[in-house]
C-alpha cells in the first residue's frame, strides 16, 4: 500500500470520526505507454451535447467492441492513445453505424455488448493493432486477468484519468454470473467509472470478456465487477461483420469470431484534468455500504 493511500485513509478516518469500517484498498499503474494498442477511447455525443466516455477495444481496422451501455446518438472513436494531452500518433474516427445487441437490457445489463463500425480504416501500426477474442469456454475461468482504461482514478473525482491505467483482477466462481452469461471479480480495486466497453483480458493474451457494471453485492460484501462474455455472442458478432469478413485482411479472430449505480460509462473529460500518481488508480476508502438494490 503506498504512503499516499496510507495518509488518505487517516484523513478520512479523522474526517468521518471513525466512519470508515474498512481499509482502503489500492491497486493498479500506469499501463507502459502503447503496450495495449488495441485500447480505444470511445467518445459518446449525447442528446443534449455532453460527451460521455467508454473504454473499446479493436477487433480488425473496420470494427471496435465496446458495451452497449455506452450507446449514445453518435460516437467517435480514437486509437492509439496513451495519454489524453500528448499522442501526436493518435487516430480520430467517426462511427458510421452502432450495433448493440438487440438483447441488452439496461436494468440487468444483460447482453452488455455493442460493435461499433468505422467510417474509415484504422491505420494498423505498431500503436494501433486488433487484439484477437477468445474462442469457446471450456468450464475453467480463465486466471491472470487485467483490464485498461481512462476511467477516473478516485470516486470522488468527475475527471478522467489523463493516461492509460491498468489493474490485475482474479475472476471468482459465482453462480449468478455464470446464469447471466457473465465473468466477475469482486473487490474495490477494479474497473471504475469511465472504463465500461474495456476488455478483459486474459492469461493468451486474448479478449475475453466487455467491461459492463460494477455493484454493491449484499450489505458487507466487496464491489462485484461484471464483465460480459465474449464467446456468448459469438453468433451475433459473426453476422454483425459479415459484410467485412471477406474483405478484411486482419480480423484478430480467435476460433469462429475475431477472436455506485451500476454504470462505469458516467464521467467527464476536462481539459485540464488534474494529474493522478499511478499509485491512486482505484484508490478507494470504503465506508459502511447502503443497502444494495439487487440486478433483476
Amino acid at each position: 500500500m503506498s504512503v499516499r493511500c496510507e495518509l488518505l485513509i487517516l484523513i478520512l478516518v479523522l474526517i468521518l470520526g471513525g466512519q470508515v469500517h474498512t481499509v482502503t484498498i489500492c491497486g493498479g499503474h500506469e499501463a507502459v505507454p502503447h503496450s495495449r494498442p488495441y485500447m480505444a477511447l470511445v467518445q459518446g455525443h449525447r442528446q443534449n451535447g455532453e460527451p460521455k466516455y467508454c473504454g473499446g477495444f479493436l477487433l480488425n481496422e473496420d470494427y471496435v467492441m465496446t458495451a452497449a451501455t455506452c450507446q449514445e446518438k453518435s460516437h467517435t472513436v480514437i486509437l492509439g492513445l496513451h495519454d489524453i494531452h500528448n499522442s501526436p500518433g493518435k487516430q480520430t474516427i467517426s462511427v458510421q453505424q452502432a450495433f448493440p445487441n438487440k438483447n441488452y437490457n439496461a436494468t440487468s445489463y444483460k447482453n452488455d455488448i455493442m460493435l461499433l463500425k468505422l467510417s474509415t480504416k484504422a491505420q494498423i501500426n505498431k500503436n494501433v493493432r486488433p487484439i484477437a477474442l477468445a474462442g469457446q469456454d471450456d468450464g475453467t475461468l480463465p486466471k491472470q486477468c487485467i483490464v485498461s482504461g481512462w476511467g477516473r482514478t478516485d470516486k470522488n473525482s468527475k475527471f478522467m484519468s489523463p493516461k492509460l491505467m491498468e489493474v490485475n483482477v482474479t475472476l471468482i466462481d459465482y453462480k449468478l454470473c455464470t446464469m447471466d452469461n457473465f465473468y466477475c471479480s469482486e473487490g474495490e480495486t477494479g474497473p471504475a467509472e469511465g472504463d465500461a466497453g474495456g476488455p478483459l483480458v486474459c492469461e493468451d493474451g486474448k479478449a475475453f470478456g466487455v467491461m459492463s457494471s460494477s455493484h454493491k453485492s449484499h450489505s458487507g460484501h466487496p464491489k462485484m465487477h461484471r464483465y460480459a462474455k465474449i464467446f456468448k455472442h459469438q453468433r451475433w458478432i459473426t453476422s454483425i461483420m459479415t459484410d467485412v469478413v471477406e474483405s478484411s485482411t486482419n480480423l484478430g479472430v480467435s476460433g469462429s469470431i475475431p477472436s455506485s449505480s451500476g454504470l462505469l460509462a458516467e464521467v467527464s473529460l476536462d481539459k485540464t484534468p488534474k494529474p493522478h500518481s499511478s499509485a491512486d488508480l482505484y484508490c478507494l476508502a470504503v465506508v459502511k455500504p447502503q443497502s444494495p438494490k439487487g440486478d433483476q
